[in-house]
């Protein structure tokens, strides 16, 4: 599955690990997408969605 929401273009983030000693290893932030069936336009649609867009209403579950 695509790390990106399609609603508000949310992805991948880039960044470093840092331990105690500060020895910095590379490491991934990823965005808690989910797959939802949603109403886009009257159509039903399924789209990846990260949960901030999906707890905000940005737009309307289909259950």
């Amino acid at each position: 599955m695509a790390s990106r929401c399609d609603i508000c273009n949310k992805e991948v983030l880039f960044g470093s690990s840092i331990s105690h000693s500060h020895k910095k290893n590379n490491r991934t932030f990823k965005p808690n997408i989910q797959k939802v069936k949603v109403e886009i336009d009257g159509s039903v649609k399924k789209v990846n969605i990260c949960t901030r867009c999906l707890k905000s209403n940005k737009v309307k579950k289909v259950v």
